[in-house]
């Protein structure tokens, strides 16, 4: 069983930037970011594959956030720029037990308890 801390989440204004770190008790494969707005369903927002050589973003995210891993440190991270309003949501941690890159919520096997992003206008 892995168990999975993001931090790094906060309030900041719109054009900002936040970086969300997510650590892992235990070493995982194929890792991902998804968020959840208010009143909104349970979104992907990027992915990446264990050897990192391989990443996923979500549409509205493509440029301005960028994923990355350290395995030595068992850590992702999410950099996030010039952030939005549109871009408030709770921001989630999740692995996989498989090494590629995944998109949907069912591939992935741990899910961490999430951390609040606010982008006010």
């Amino acid at each position: 069983q892995v168990q999975l801390v993001e931090s790094g989440g906060g309030l900041v204004q719109a054009g900002g930037s936040l970086r969300l770190s997510c650590a892992a008790s235990g070493r995982t494969y194929g890792m991902g970011w998804f968020r959840q707005a208010p009143g909104k369903e349970r979104e992907f927002v990027a992915a990446i594959s264990w050897a990192a050589l391989s990443t996923d973003y979500a549409r509205s995210v493509k440029g301005r956030f960028t994923i990355s891993r350290d395995n030595a440190k068992n850590t992702m991270y999410l950099q996030m720029n010039s952030l939005k309003p549109d871009d408030t949501a709770v921001y989630y941690c999740a692995a996989s037990q498989t090494r590629g890159v995944g998109t949907s919520q069912t591939e992935y096997d741990y899910w961490g308890q999430g951390t609040q992003v606010t982008v006010s206008s």
